[in-house]
């Protein structure tokens, strides 16, 4: 119950976290402040009417005054008193304050009025806040809690918690996914719009990956489980977000440690307002002391403290809202700066899926199957997208793999397998330079397929070369897109990193209209180039896209990790700062476009929040202000800043 009424330091809407509340909790962290809210008008109007439409006693009045006191500030003097004890003053001990220092003076109505502006603020700022979180927290309820598995050739309904790797699940039309997997058996069409954003339904076959809690829309599919409940894409989400909440940007940890210092300097201000003009200018002391409470209401930094993470936690769930997951607000404000992108190449500017399109023997010595059969062989252990594809097509062929062992693989060269009675070497050309094997023949051969944009491998044994094999990727529809409106939306300089050889890499560049390429990159040198980039200028503010293990090092160096979300590897998802959901590098303008508004927005509202507290502070200083101005001004602020930073949730792609 406790996480669900505490306060944040701004003296308004309580910190939710994203998971499941009890029934009474949900009530109460929804209706709680408004009722509240509510309740204090009711008692300050009653008051009121007591007081001037009937002659019932002043202590009635006064009674019920204390009532509102009572629904309308017992929270922040809680909060206020929690802060203190941890040696920290915040904006409610500035409003409590003022309210009891009304009472003193016999101003109940004031009081009541202060107390019932700031509930009512608070409670529409929770509102307004609660919006930006609903859309993340509601993915909680879209998984489905049982799932129909195929098990000892019968079906069963289990829940999703008993779950196995490798369990077949079959979900029929209309049914939510339960379940992180791939397609088995079946063909339908999946609405991912709740996990990766997109808007149309995405066709499902045998071989592609769907997610928990996405809707199947249309034939029945058979899935295999490939990551239990708590791994799932759906899991990860709601993880990032709840990080995501307490990684706050440098202008809220700005704002956090400067609230506790302004709030000081203003109780001490109005102490001496108070102090000075009835000890030393024989001022009335009640006159003095209510210049003094109202000087405590203008001078509050309510709108100031609210400013940043109203439109921070806005421009946060508008974007999971569209597939893109920030892991932070530090992340969220840093995208706008970004000024250069490097790319990694394969998985990230083409869809990683590579195809087998030529297998070609040198000589006499093997046939085309042969050679096929030898290398899928060898390559059967290695993770390397040629080496899936060579092993794909010759399962497609229906060809028998022998058994290989004595596998080694050398980063950036190639691997080295017996297969049979003969030693097998598949590589680049930096492997055949290594195992100084006479291949010119070869190298001439893969040179011709690298000039058609195809990525070659060259085979060869003891006794020399055995043929070359090529493979190609294609590049993402939308990329050459999303490269044109990087540039529409400011960015300088755009680079491709791959591991990929240099004429394979500079076709696709070519075709996307990338004009540096740096290619033949172990990931320690995709390492070294990004620092290399951040130390050329000390201007240059460099994203680091990819979705490998080997692009880890360099998104976690660059000052912004960019992973995709539906093709990386738990390792890149883990790394970056920001990920992708739905694999669309449109998503990349969008999410730089969010964060300058944002920025904007942030720059606005602290303009105009200084902007009410000088123009209040300076008139309750000097010719003075009735405190219930002084109030409505106040809190009046504070929501407009809130509605304001609300705007970041219409931001469409």
């Amino acid at each position: 119950m406790a996480a669900a009424v505490e306060i944040e330091t701004t003296g308004h809407a309580p910190d939710v976290p994203v998971r499941a509340l009890p029934d009474e909790e949900r009530w109460w962290d929804r209706w709680g402040l408004i009722a509240l809210a509510i309740a204090t008008w009711v008692f300050a109007a009653s008051a009121l009417a007591v007081d001037h439409l009937t002659a019932w006693p002043h202590t009635v009045v006064v009674a019920l005054y204390i009532g509102a006191y009572l629904s309308g500030g017992t929270m922040a003097a809680w909060n206020a008193l929690g802060d203190l004890r941890r040696g920290h003053v915040n904006v409610d001990l500035l409003m409590v304050t003022a309210a009891l220092g009304a009472a003193a003076v016999d101003a109940w109505g004031e009081g009541a009025v202060l107390l019932g502006l700031f509930a009512t603020s608070g409670a529409l700022e929770h509102a307004a806040l609660e919006r930006t979180r609903t859309a993340v927290a509601a993915l909680m309820d879209l998984s489905p809690e049982t799932a129909t598995v195929q098990r000892d050739g019968r079906e069963m309904r289990l829940p999703i918690g008993e779950l196995r790797l490798g369990d077949h699940v079959l979900i029929r039309r209309g049914e939510r996914v339960p379940v992180d997997g791939t397609v088995i058996e079946g063909r339908s069409e999946i609405d991912q719009a709740a996990i990766t954003g997109e808007s149309l339904p995405v066709p499902k076959g045998i071989g592609d990956p769907v997610f928990t809690a996405t809707m199947n829309q249309r034939g029945a599919l058979t899935v295999e489980v490939t990551r239990l409940a708590h791994e799932s894409t759906l899991a990860k989400i709601i993880a990032f977000v709840e990080e995501a909440r307490d990684q706050k940007s440098g202008t809220e940890r700005f704002a956090e440690r400067f609230e506790g210092k302004y709030a000081i300097g203003v109780m001490v201000t109005a102490a001496l307002v108070f102090l000075v003009p009835w000890a030393f200018l024989d001022r009335d002391a009640g006159d003095a002391f209510y210049r003094a409470m109202t000087l405590l209401v203008v001078a509050s930094p309510c709108a100031l403290v609210i400013s940043t993470p109203a439109s921070t936690l806005s421009a946060l769930a508008n974007a999971a809202r569209n597939g893109v997951l920030f892991k932070g607000g530090n992340y969220l404000e840093a995208a706008g700066a970004i000024n250069t992108f490097a790319f990694d190449k394969t998985g990230t500017l083409t869809t990683g899926r590579q195809r087998l399109t030529d297998v070609a023997p040198i000589g006499n010595r093997v046939s085309e199957d042969e050679l096929l059969t030898i290398a899928a062989a060898a390559e059967r252990f290695s993770e390397h997208h040629v080496a899936v594809a060579i092993t794909q097509a010759a399962r497609e062929r229906g060809l028998d793999l022998p058994e290989a062992r004595d596998f080694e693989a050398l980063a950036g060269k190639g691997i080295i397998a017996t297969v049979g009675n003969r030693r097998i070497w598949i590589g680049n050309d930096a492997m055949a330079a290594t195992e100084g094997m006479a291949m010119d023949e070869a190298r001439r051969l893969a040179d011709d397929f690298r000039q058609a944009g195809k990525s070659a491998v060259m085979v060869a044994d003891e006794e020399g070369p055995l043929g070359v094999i090529a493979v190609a990727d294609t590049i993402r529809p939308e990329a050459r897109q999303a490269m044109d409106e990087l540039r529409a939306a400011g960015v300088t300089r755009i680079i491709m990193l791959t591991g990929d050889n240099q004429r394979v890499a500079e076709g696709i560049a070519e075709r996307l209209g990338i004009d540096d390429v740096r290619a033949d990159l172990l990931p320690e040198a995709k390492l070294e180039t990004v620092r290399e980039l951040m130390k050329e200028d000390k201007l240059v503010r460099i994203a680091m896209i990819g979705d490998g293990v080997n692009d880890a090092p360099a998104l976690a160096t660059a000052d912004l990790g960019i992973a995709m979300g539906g093709s990386g590897t738990d390792v890149a998802l883990e790394t970056a700062d920001v990920v992708l959901m739905g694999d669309d590098l449109r998503k990349l303008p969008f999410a730089i476009e969010l964060s300058r508004r944002t920025r904007r927005t942030i720059t606005v509202n602290l303009t105009f929040s200084l902007a009410v507290i000088v123009v209040l502070v300076s008139l309750a200083l000097t010719i003075g202000i009735p405190l219930p101005i002084g109030v409505v001004g106040h809190e009046g602020s504070t929501i407009i800043v809130v509605l304001n930073g609300l705007r970041l949730l219409r931001t469409r792609r």
